[in-house]
């Protein structure tokens, strides 16, 4: 026999619901079974005839993590990230002895190697945001070594590998905000001034100026995920007051205009999350870590606006990692549980088997 935890998610529809439930699934000639966990319309009463007791055994689900080379340099929490080209470049943050990072790093997968780089040009920082334009990064906002928040931002060239100040932020200098990148601009929205944030700002590399767009379409947060797919923003979970949210919202650069998603796991508060590490490989959005000691994968697919699990991060959990995707893979990075400073490094590829025991 096979037990397998199962989660029910419904679409949107009036008569939808979340369940929670357990699928025992009997195997007469071998031990494992593959299960792509496809998640929809789901009937109370079909999913109450297959609920049973726990065995003992293993399943196998989709999406399968890898470590990887650990980063070189100091483990930390709060650091910022960027992707340009084929290369991953990381840096800024605290230690373990909260002494504020401003060195930075590049990581190529196809060496899986960490190569250092120029320390990043402005003061040490964490919770700052980075973002990638053309074949330039930028990184910005975050705390100074003195908790003061920043609004400066700053122009990486990895061809040079020469760091340039831009223009500061258009907005008020804040801490744990979200920021994007589609097509020729970059994006950064809510965070903390000393008061919850949901404004945006769109940053023009060509003019080097900063422009307010329209605010995020949820409540106020800090710690919201996005990911971008199809030039398209999703963003959503974060916390506002010491509450987890749980609603996404993509947001069409092209429009101006948020528009309200499936909830995050509707119903299911009790795996809202904030300063998780968010991702996009070939049309779906992944969202893994956070705080709450969550190590669950879900994977999101906008073409019909629902959710499902994908098996369990491999590595410690955590929250205030960075995460990115190159190719066909997800990689997490960093992060802190507790007084625990991470710099291990791992990869996601979705179309793997990871047999969860």
């Amino acid at each position: 026999m096979i037990h397998l935890p199962f989660r029910f998610l419904s679409a949107k529809s009036s008569q939808s619901k979340s369940v929670s439930s357990e699928i025992i699934l009997s195997t007469a000639t071998k031990k494992t079974k593959r299960v792509n966990l496809i998640l929809g319309l789901v009937s109370i009463g079909w999913a109450g005839l297959l609920i049973g007791c726990n065995t003992s055994s293993t399943v196998d689900v989709l999406g399968d993590w890898t470590s990887k080379s650990e980063l070189e340099g100091p483990a930390r929490y709060g650091a910022a990230s960027f992707v340009v080209g084929t290369i991953a470049y990381m840096g800024t943050g605290i230690d373990v002895s909260n002494n504020r990072l401003k060195d930075f790093w590049a990581y190529d997968p196809s060496r899986n190697a960490w190569t250092q780089k120029a320390d990043f040009a402005g003061v040490a920082r964490n919770v700052g945001v980075g973002f990638a334009v053309g074949t330039n990064g930028y990184i910005g906002t975050g705390l100074d070594a003195n908790s003061t928040r920043l609004k400066d931002f700053w122009q990486y060239n990895p061809t040079t590998n020469t760091w340039k100040q831009v223009a500061d932020f258009g907005g008020t200098a804040r801490q744990t905000a979200t920021a994007f990148a589609i097509g020729t601009k970059g994006y950064v929205t809510c965070g903390f001034d000393g008061n919850y944030l949901k404004d945006m700002w769109s940053y023009d590399p060509t003019a080097n100026t900063w422009t307010k767009v329209a605010s995020y379409g949820g409540s106020k947060r800090v710690g919201a995920v996005a990911f971008v797919i199809n030039n398209m923003a999703y963003v959503g979970t974060g916390n506002n007051n010491n509450s987890n949210q749980l609603d996404w919202y993509v947001y069409d650069p092209s429009q101006d205009l948020w528009t309200q998603k499936l909830n995050f796991i509707t119903d299911q508060t009790s795996i809202a999350r904030s300063y998780a590490v968010g991702f996009a490989i070939n049309g779906k959005g992944y969202l893994v870590t956070g705080d709450g000691n969550t190590k669950d994968v879900w994977q999101y697919n906008p073409d019909v606006d629902t959710w499902e699990t994908k098996g369990v991060f491999e590595g410690a959990s955590r929250t205030f990692g960075v995460g990115w995707a190159i190719g066909n893979k997800g990689y997490v990075t960093t992060g802190s549980n507790g007084s625990s400073r991470f710099d291990d490094l791992w990869d996601f590829d979705p179309t793997v088997v990871q047999v969860i025991p």
